[in-house]
């Protein structure tokens, strides 16, 4: 199976110039900054995912915000200098945002928007002019989850789009095309786009949800103090499923497999393997992770899985998250599994 070189080991820098509380220039500022960029890079990962929302590089009436752009910039010159390179991901696009606390959000609108697609396509043009003269450091990532199956026709038609507009601009630079269901890993078959060299297929894997997003806040019906080891069997992963959203349940519906290890991997990730190797396309899992409120030993035993396979095939990942974002390599709850974490990783 072909891989995604340079993008083999990376992390996220989520809530930096995404998903903040609110836009805050001390914050831009000061979140990340080129110490981090040193560190990651002193771990061994070979590049960072980089989220934005559409509001730090333009404003709402569409005009470009050169400030915005300044840290996407920084960021890259960051990386040039420890040799990593980097994944521009588009979190939020004006008119659609995948974020479950945006209650009021209309999901599907987008998908079927003329008007709000020749936005999002115009936004990337601006960033194609400016960072696809870096074919070979830069990648990038159209848009993050999109949450509804219904749309995937759609989605596709889009996807198509953006293709075009970035090959009018670059020739080289890698785009990364994720599926439907939040990005979920059995919905990368259900990609149909035109295909060239430079093309990646993505997915997200949090997977058994119960265990990765135990406590969550932002989970609706989730309980607080929600509590679930790793591994357990499916039958128990199932049922503990039943207290959230069956869509967030995943694949645990639609395995044969009984008992949590690296065959579960396997098995979820085979139909994605399959559609990679017969398209000639690498595969990337652009997220994964388990919250803090887990136990810390069962967070090493599914990195462990995870990795097994991710490993065995190839397959490029970047870890959910740098800092915070309930999720935080670097934060105090992580720090007593960090060393026997950077042996996994």
């Amino acid at each position: 199976m072909k891989k995604f070189e340079g993008f083999q080991k990376g992390v996220n820098l989520g809530g930096w110039i995404s998903q903040f509380d609110k836009y805050d220039k001390a914050h831009f500022d000061s979140f990340i900054t080129e110490k981090d960029i040193d560190y990651i890079a002193s771990l061994g990962f070979d590049h960072v995912r980089v989220p934005v929302d559409y509001n730090v590089l333009e404003d709402e009436e569409g005009n470009i915000i050169e400030s915005g752009f300044t840290y996407l910039e920084n960021c890259r010159k960051w990386c040039e200098k420890n040799h990593l390179n980097m994944l521009i991901d588009l979190h939020e696009c004006y008119g659609y945002s995948f974020d479950p606390l945006k209650k009021d959000m209309d999901r599907i609108k987008f998908f079927y928007d003329e008007k709000l697609q020749e936005r999002f396509l115009n936004l990337w043009k601006e960033i194609a002019n400016r960072f696809g003269k870096y074919p070979n450091q830069v990648a990038f990532e159209p848009l993050n989850e999109v949450v509804s199956e219904t749309v995937v026709d759609a989605w596709n038609g889009i996807l198509n789009k953006f293709i075009d507009t970035i090959r009018a601009i670059s020739k080289d630079t890698y785009i990364i095309a994720g599926g439907v269901c939040y990005n979920n890993v059995l919905s990368v078959p259900l990609i149909n786009i035109k295909k060239d060299d430079r093309l990646v297929y993505n997915f997200h894997c949090y997977e058994p949800f119960p265990f990765t997003h135990q406590g969550a806040y932002w989970v609706e019906n989730m309980p607080s103090d929600f509590r679930i080891d790793y591994p357990l069997t499916l039958d128990i992963y199932q049922k503990e499923s039943k207290i959230i959203d069956p869509d967030l349940g995943g694949a645990i519906y639609k395995v044969k497999t009984k008992e949590f290890g690296p065959e579960f991997f396997e098995e979820i990730f085979e139909p994605a393997i399959e559609k990679s190797k017969k398209d000639d396309i690498p595969l990337y899992c652009g997220e994964y992770g388990v919250i803090d409120l887990a136990d810390n030993r069962g967070k090493l035993r599914w990195l462990k899985d995870i990795h097994t396979v991710f490993e065995k095939h190839g397959i490029g990942h970047a870890l959910w998250n740098y800092k915070e974002k309930d999720f935080g390599l670097v934060d105090d709850n992580f720090s007593e599994i960090k060393e026997d974490f950077i042996k996994i990783v």
